[in-house]
């Protein structure tokens, strides 16, 4: 028997305690989870033996939203209750013994407000330290603090030289010399191969000069994996994590394959768009009249799509939700960490980032992971792939 997040006893088996995750590359047999509450990080065995220590944490924040006013409708005016976002962020984790990490990326941010997230983190992170007496500058986690920025493929980002250009100008922004975590953005391999091999050997450059303390990348498939961390191995660059869309709605064969061949590889899985855009908070239905409480903007075209043909999770994270006392948005990240995955749910405010942080308290037994699958295959929907996804 486990707790639900009143603390009282309910039918949830096979705690476990839970561990912090390390960065390292090396061998190990391909094993996907079921469903498992613990993702501690291991001492591996042969392999590469390439090891970074910089502690992650069981979940993140993602800040996609900080700075979009065209899906997510930021305003400035919000900007004070993000810096208590990022502060609650960083206080929920410490207790773990990792570093809160945030991710970003050199293009979010609308128009004029381009890179604004980043912008965001970097006034955050350098007055918490000022509050703390830390210098300014450094990486690292000494601050509790881990930012994960993606340099976005643009294709005007043909050399290796430009790729480590975009992320000084991240480092200027995020007022750092060196950042934990520089990240493709998404493979350039579907349109433009040159400019692919080019993108590689810069993101070996970012870490060869020491302006990034990990390296990793996001939206690559199985094989292009396997391409991108041969090659970094050859260099002698650890490929640290590798992100991807994974949630209930977002977990097919590809998803699969991909933490088969990462957990053979020891490189990190990051989850974004756990909750579906918001599809899997629980919030959201589409009905008549006053049972309509689509969101605003562009999001509504896709959740009237696709809402109506996924009521078999949906109703089963309620059930889940309510057998656990919790919210069906904190099943849902639950069961992201369960597959031995970081998720990294998007805040807007404090009450957001409360209910994402109030995850860590959950665990969900094998039945409640087999029942929530099996309502997700029942559905005649699933997310849309994001259109740079490769094999």
């Amino acid at each position: 028997r486990g707790k639900g997040l009143d603390g009282k006893e309910g039918r949830c088996r096979g705690m476990h305690p839970h561990g912090s995750l390390q960065w390292r590359c090396g061998g190990g047999k391909a094993k996907v989870p079921r469903c498992r509450s613990s993702t501690k990080g291991r001492e591996e065995e042969g392999g590469d033996a390439l090891r970074l220590r910089l502690r992650l944490p069981r979940m993140g924040t993602g800040t996609w939203a900080w700075g979009n006013q065209l899906v997510w409708g930021y305003e400035e005016g919000m900007d004070e209750e993000l810096r208590e976002v990022f502060e609650l962020a960083v206080e929920r984790t410490a207790t773990s013994g990792a570093g809160a990490i945030f991710d970003t990326g050199d293009s979010y941010g609308t128009g004029r407000l381009n890179g604004r997230s980043e912008v965001l983190l970097g006034d955050f992170r350098k007055k918490r330290r000022r509050r703390r007496g830390q210098g300014e500058g450094a990486g690292g986690d000494s601050d509790g603090v881990i930012i994960g920025t993606k340099l976005a493929t643009y294709p005007w980002r043909l050399t290796r030289g430009s790729l480590v250009r975009a992320c000084e100008a991240s480092l200027k922004r995020l007022q750092l010399d060196r950042m934990e975590l520089v990240q493709l953005h998404w493979p350039a391999a579907k349109y433009n191969p040159l400019q692919e091999r080019a993108l590689w050997e810069g993101l070996g450059d970012i870490h060869d000069k020491g302006l990034a303390q990990a390296v990793g990348v996001s939206n690559y498939g199985p094989k292009q994996l396997v391409k991108i961390h041969g090659y970094l191995r050859e260099r002698g660059v650890p490929l640290a994590t590798c992100q991807v869309q994974l949630s209930l709605l977002s977990y097919g064969s590809l998803q699969r394959e991909l933490l088969a061949v990462c957990e053979d590889l020891g490189i990190h899985v990051i989850a974004y768009s756990p909750l579906s855009l918001g599809m899997l908070t629980g919030k959201y239905s589409k009905g008549e009249g006053n049972t309509n409480t689509m969101p605003r903007g562009l999001r509504s075209l896709l959740f009237g799509r696709i809402l109506p043909r996924v009521q078999p999770l949906t109703n089963e994270l309620e059930a889940v939700a309510t057998d656990l006392r919790a919210s069906p948005s904190q099943v849902a990240i639950a069961w992201c960490m369960s597959k031995g995955t970081i998720p990294i749910p998007g805040a807007k405010n404090l009450e957001q980032a409360r209910l994402n942080f109030g995850a860590l308290d959950l665990e969900l037994s094998d039945q409640h992971c087999q029942a929530l699958e099996a309502a997700a295959k029942r559905c005649t929907a699933s997310m849309t792939t994001n259109v740079f996804q490769t094999k």
